[in-house]
């Protein structure tokens, strides 16, 4: 069914074609509902909420959410061209072939994401909690992952190449599965890497 972007939308509704182009979405709730094909470009949120929703074929370009939270969401096949995140919270949520050029995020809480085998190449995530993320085989050549928390986050087989990631915790990265050749890192953070294939940093 299509519904206006300011329409009331019972939770477990499905949401197909509809065209929500700069609406402004703040403030409203949605609870298992599943969007299919809508057009979300240049949309704006403050304290949206979306739980156990499903995205499919969403395009999110430029659209801007603050504070918003999307816990536990199902992303398959978005757009998320030069899309904006600020605090928001997407724990548990899963991304399936999604496309991320130019996506911005900033500090909030990506704990325990998916994201496997996405290609991040030259995102910007700042300041942003992602403990326990499913980073498997993630693609960050060029990204810019500054002051994030990856604390028990699967790395394995990740692309960091040249990839700026001061500040951020590296513990779980493995250099010999992770690429790294180019990245910008910081002191700490060499002895960690360093320190994760055995050896014994003295100073």
């Amino acid at each position: 069914m299509n519904f206006e972007a300011g329409s009331e939308i019972a939770p477990g509704a499905t949401v197909r074609d509809a065209d929500w182009y700069g609406s402004d979405l703040t403030g409203r709730t949605f609870e298992r509902v599943e969007l299919v094909d809508v057009d979300l470009t240049e949309a704006l949120a403050t304290g949206a909420t979306f739980d156990g929703c499903t995205f499919r074929g969403v395009r999110f370009n430029a659209s801007v959410w603050t504070e918003c939270a999307f816990t536990a969401c199902r992303f398959s096949r978005a757009n998320f061209f030069d899309a904006r995140f600020e605090r928001c919270k997407l724990v548990g949520s899963t991304f399936d072939d999604c496309t991320f050029d130019l996506l911005h995020v900033e500090r909030g809480d990506w704990s325990f994401v998916t994201l496997r085998r996405a290609d991040l190449s030259g995102v910007t995530i700042e300041g942003t909690r992602m403990r326990e993320a499913d980073l498997e085989a993630v693609r960050l050549p060029g990204a810019t992952v500054v002051s994030v928390d990856l604390s028990g986050a699967v790395l394995d087989g990740a692309d960091l190449r040249r990839a700026t990631l001061r500040g951020s915790d590296l513990g779980a990265v493995d250099p010999r599965s992770a690429r790294l050749e180019g990245a910008v890192l910081d002191a700490a953070q060499a002895v960690a890497l360093v320190e994760n294939l055995g050896a014994i940093v003295t100073v």
